[in-house]
C-alpha cells in the first residue's frame, strides 16, 4: 500500500525562497522618527522605572504576556531522531508559525546546543524574565521527563512539553468521541498503549485522571509488554518511575510478549511508537474487540495504514497526519492552551487544565456532529481555538493558578480578537506584496 507522497521538494524550495517562516515586526505605530524618542531613549526610561518599582507591570508595558519560547535541544526531532539543534530549527520555527496563526501568540524558536540536562534546565530557567510561558519540544527521553518536572517546579510561568502533554490532550479528546461513536464507555474498555515514550506516558496520566483504572491498561514498549517481571525497567525505575508504576499496577492478567498480546481483546489501541507501516500488523487488529478503535499516531508514517486497519476490523482509525481522516495532532490544542494561560497569566498548566482543554475539543466536534471518520475538529474550523482557550483559562482560575480574574465573555472576546488580528496581519502583508507569493513550481 502506497503512502501519500510527502512534499519534500516543494518544502525545500519554499523554505529556501522565504529563508524560513518567521520574522519580527513592530506592533506599535511609527509615524515619524520622533516616535523613537518615545519607544526608545529617552521615553523608554519611564516604563523601565515603573517595572523596577512593580515587576508585574512588565506584562503591561512589554510583550512578555504574549510571548512564548519554543525550546529544543534537537535530540528527538519528529520521526528523524537526534539530528541536532540546527536541523531542528525549521520545526521550532514551524511551531512558532502555528502559535501565531492559530493562537495569536508570539513565539521565538530557540535551539540549544546542550546534551547536559542540568545545563539545559538552567538555560531555560534563565529565560523567565523575558517570556510568559515555555514550550519544550522534541527532547529525547528520559531527559524530557526530568527537564519538564524540574522546570515546572522552578519557574513561575507555565512550562509545557508538547510532545507529552499536547499529544495526550488531543488523544483523549479523540478517544472520548471515538467511544461515543462506537457506543462504549471509557471506564469499561480495555486499552492497549503501544510505545511508552513521552506521548503515551502523558496519555496514561490523563487517562487515569479521567477515571480509567490501571487494570484497564496493557502497555507495551519496544521490548515488550509491561508487567511485574520486567527486571530491565526495575533497574532504571528512578529514571522511569511512571513506567515502573505501570508495570506494577496495570496488566492484571500478566500478559507477556509483544504488541500482538497487548492488542488481543483490546477495545482501544493508542499507538505513539515507531513509524510504520508494519509496526502494527493487520492480523493483530483482527484479534481486537468488536468495533475496535485504533490510533496510529507515529509521524511521518503511521504504525499501520488506516485502510489496512479498517480492513482488519477497526471501526474508528486515527493518525497524526492531515491527509487522512481523524488527525490526532497536538496542533489542535497547544495554540489555544497557551492563549488561555497567557490571558489569565497562569503560573502553570495543571492536569485539570489539560483535561478541560481535551473535553472542550471533544465537545466542539460533537456540537457540529461526529462520525467514525470525523471524531476531532480540524485546524481550520472557525471558533475552535477561542473556545479551547477559554476552557483552559477558566480551569486555571478555578484551580487558583491564574494571576488575573477574567470573565468567560471577556476571555472569548480577547482570544477571538487576538487570533483574528494575527491572521489579518498576515493576509494584509500578503495582499500588499510584503510577503511575496511563492514562485510557481
Amino acid at each position: 500500500m502506497s503512502a501519500t507522497p510527502q512534499p519534500n521538494e516543494q518544502a525545500l524550495r519554499l523554505h529556501a525562497f522565504y529563508s524560513g517562516k518567521m520574522q519580527t515586526l513592530p506592533k506599535c505605530a511609527i509615524r515619524s522618527m520622533a516616535d523613537f524618542s518615545m519607544w526608545y531613549s529617552p521615553g523608554v526610561a519611564a516604563p523601565c522605572q515603573a517595572i523596577a518599582h512593580d515587576p508585574d507591570l512588565v506584562y503591561e508595558y512589554t510583550n512578555r504576556g504574549n510571548l512564548v519560547a519554543v525550546v529544543s535541544d534537537g535530540s528527538r526531532i519528529l520521526g528523524l531522531g537526534n539530528i541536532g539543534p540546527e536541523a531542528g530549527l525549521p520545526v521550532m520555527e514551524g511551531k512558532a508559525l502555528l502559535f501565531k496563526h492559530l493562537g495569536g501568540v508570539d513565539a521565538v524558536a530557540l535551539c540549544l546546543r546542550s546534551r547536559n540536562e542540568d545545563e539545559f534546565i538552567r538555560a531555560v530557567e534563565m529565560l523567565e524574565p523575558s517570556f510568559g510561558a515555555i514550550n519544550l519540544e522534541d527532547i529525547a527521553q528520559p531527559g524530557c521527563f526530568r527537564i519538564l518536572a524540574a522546570l515546572r517546579e522552578r519557574m513561575d510561568i507555565p512550562v509545557w512539553h508538547d510532545d507529552q502533554q499536547g499529544s495526550a490532550v488531543v488523544a483523549l479528546a479523540g478517544l472520548v468521541n471515538a467511544l461515543a461513536v462506537v457506543g462504549k464507555r471509557l471506564d469499561s474498555v480495555r486499552i492497549a498503549l503501544l510505545g511508552m515514550g513521552a506521548a503515551n506516558s502523558a496519555v496514561c496520566r490523563l487517562l487515569r485522571a479521567s477515571g480509567v483504572a490501571p487494570a484497564q491498561i496493557v502497555a507495551c514498549d519496544h521490548r515488550g509488554v509491561l508487567h511485574r517481571g520486567r527486571a530491565d525497567i526495575a533497574r532504571v525505575q528512578t529514571l522511569y518511575p511512571d513506567k515502573w508504576a505501570l508495570c506494577a499496577e496495570s496488566n492484571p492478567d500478566a500478559i507477556t510478549g509483544g504488541p500482538a498480546g497487548a492488542l488481543r481483546g483490546a477495545d482501544v489501541c493508542l499507538a505513539f511508537s515507531a513509524p510504520g507501516p508494519g509496526t502494527i500488523e493487520p492480523a493483530w487488529v483482527r484479534t481486537m474487540a468488536r468495533d475496535a478503535i485504533v490510533f496510529a499516531c507515529a509521524n511521518p508514517v503511521p504504525e499501520i495504514w488506516p485502510q489496512a486497519a479498517h480492513e482488519a476490523g477497526a471501526k474508528v482509525v486515527a493518525t497524526g497526519r492531515g491527509d487522512f481522516p481523524n488527525q490526532v495532532n497536538n496542533s489542535l490544542c497547544f495554540p489555544a492552551i497557551f492563549r488561555g494561560v497567557l490571558d489569565v497569566r497562569a503560573r502553570t498548566i495543571t492536569d485539570s487544565m489539560a483535561l478541560a482543554a481535551a473535553h472542550e475539543l471533544a465537545a466542539f466536534a460533537r456540537d457540529r456532529g461526529i462520525s467514525e471518520h470525523d471524531i476531532v475538529p480540524r485546524m481550520n474550523e472557525p471558533g475552535l481555538y477561542p473556545r479551547v482557550a477559554v476552557a483552559t483559562a477558566m480551569a486555571a482560575q478555578a484551580e487558583g493558578v491564574a494571576r488575573l480574574s477574567v470573565s468567560r465573555e471577556a476571555l472569548l472576546a480577547r482570544a477571538t480578537a487576538r487570533i483574528a488580528a494575527a491572521r489579518g496581519a498576515t493576509e494584509a502583508l500578503m495582499r500588499e506584496g510584503l510577503i511575496a507569493a511563492p514562485p510557481a513550481a
